[in-house]
């Protein structure tokens, strides 16, 4: 960790720059109509030229802003400078022509930061492959708790330009961000962050591992007070050991075990924190229970863990990580309890779209009967598998690749009933939950933590758990 130099976030002077907005969508729009208004010259690029793309286009050219649909390609002549919706490609032919030219790229995040006012509210950001809309959740409800004025902002909630640019006053900013958008984010400095986790996601857009695991590590560069990390998983680490701080930022750790000094960690039941501590080599401040985490299991106790790192990071008293806590009602299809029928529990789960987060649910029950499948975005299954082979009761597949995971299962848990359910109509999420209920046995858990993507059968995963949390109100009927 080096003492880092601060970039300037004082706003840039847009009057008469001539500037592309790459992609219009829910951060392009808003960007183009921000810049417009402060005397820039925009031009909108999009790939997409549908029905929704002239209507956007149409909004936008009412303002006198030049839209160019169908051709996301070309730089426009004299752009001075390109601001991208977070999901385009760093190899984009566009991106290609701007870096010959020595033009900045800026995502909507960069934006933002560079039009936060003199006295704007400090961020307090999380990144990581899984857990970071649940940990910013909690760090919003612990900052409420502490009395201060917040929001939940950044890939969910509030738009980072909204919550810059409105009237709201905001003492600080619980901010998420995605991969993506730390790598068009090159002058970000927070307050403080956090890297939950670092699995193999999205490597069709960042290229490699290593290209992903950088693009998470800028979340640290420039911290000023503490850089959390996630003392089970080393990678998240070793991007604190390389990121550029500012004098006096401390790397603190979070651990489901016995916190070492400047550490949160768990005893006997009970969040503790031995970072934010007078004497932390003898003292430890006890500030929740497991209990008032909800739900319980491993890896949100983590989340837990690593939101109450960044709130005494910023100055929150104790009792308010317990308050926030409890206060906390996570999103639906996050491991969510739908009903008990004949003494078996199901748990909704279909968020976790891909195999490290299929992995902390299935770590989070001993007896399991796994619903799983759908799309694999090229991922593979062995380890999945492996790992929970031994608290499968059995498993029911579903979708399009669930023969990667039934390969998997047979590879390395031969002995573990599988029904595969060769469908994919409406009706195919009622016939898994009736299989599954006919592998339970009471003490179960049956469990949709399906590792896969859902579009496949359903528009979203949120359609995947309400399909599922459906089925099982059929069964308890």
């Amino acid at each position: 960790m080096g003492s880092g130099q601060v970039i300037s976030s004082v706003p840039s002077d847009f009057q008469g720059k001539h500037v592309t907005v790459a992609g219009l969508g829910v951060s392009g729009i808003p960007a183009a109509k921000v810049l417009h208004a402060r005397g820039a010259v925009v031009t909108v690029v999009n790939d997409g030229d549908d029905a929704r793309a002239r209507e956007q286009a149409a909004e936008l050219e009412a303002l006198g802003i030049t839209v160019r649909l169908g051709d996301g390609a070309t730089l426009p002549e004299g752009t001075e400078l390109v601001v991208t919706a977070p999901g385009w490609k760093p190899d984009k032919p566009l991106f290609v022509a701007a870096r010959e030219a020595g033009l900045e790229i800026w995502g909507d995040v960069e934006l933002a930061w560079r039009l936060r006012g003199p006295d704007a509210a400090p961020w307090l950001a999380v990144t990581g492959t899984n857990g970071k809309t649940t940990t910013v959740q909690m760090l919003a409800s612990i900052l409420k708790a502490a009395g201060l004025r917040t929001a939940a902002v950044g890939n969910i909630g509030v738009s980072l330009l909204d919550a810059v640019l409105g009237e709201e006053q905001y003492d600080v900013l619980a901010v998420e961000l995605s991969s993506y958008q730390l790598h068009w984010a090159p002058s970000l400095r927070a307050h403080s962050a956090a890297v939950l986790n670092l699995a193999p996601d999205h490597l069709d857009w960042h290229g490699s591992m290593e290209a992903y695991a950088r693009d998470k590590g800028r979340i640290y560069e420039g911290n000023r007070v503490a850089c959390v990390y996630n003392v089970a998983d080393k990678a998240t680490e070793d991007l604190v050991r390389e990121a550029d701080v500012e004098e006096g930022c401390r790397a603190i750790g979070f651990t489901l075990g016995t916190p070492g000094p400047s550490q949160l960690g768990v005893v006997d039941g009970i969040l503790v924190d031995r970072a934010f501590v007078e004497n932390r080599q003898k003292n430890a401040q006890e500030l929740a229970e497991v209990a008032d985490v909800n739900p319980p299991a491993p890896h949100n106790i983590a989340n837990a863990l690593a939101a109450a790192a960044l709130a005494r990071a910023f100055g929150v008293p104790a009792a308010a990580v317990r308050d926030g806590l409890r206060n906390f009602t996570p999103d639906a299809h996050r491991i969510a309890h739908v009903a008990d029928v004949d003494g078996v529990a199901y748990i909704d789960d279909s968020k976790a779209t891909n195999t490290h987060a299929a992995e902390a649910s299935l770590a989070a029950y001993e007896s399991i009967v796994w619903i799983a499948g759908g799309l694999a975005k090229g991922a593979t299954f062995d380890e999945l598998v492996a790992k929970s082979a031994k608290r499968l009761r059995g498993v029911v597949l579903i979708g399009a690749d669930r023969a990667l995971i039934r390969e998997a299962l047979a590879r390395h848990a031969p002995e573990v009933p599988v029904v595969d359910l060769d469908r994919t109509d409406t009706g195919a999420m009622l016939a898994a939950v009736q299989e599954a209920q006919r592998l339970a046995v009471e003490g179960d858990t049956v469990l949709l933590a399906p590792a896969c993507a859902s579009m496949d059968m359903f528009a979203n995963y949120n359609k995947r758990g309400d399909a599922f949390a459906e089925a099982v109100r059929e069964l308890g009927s």
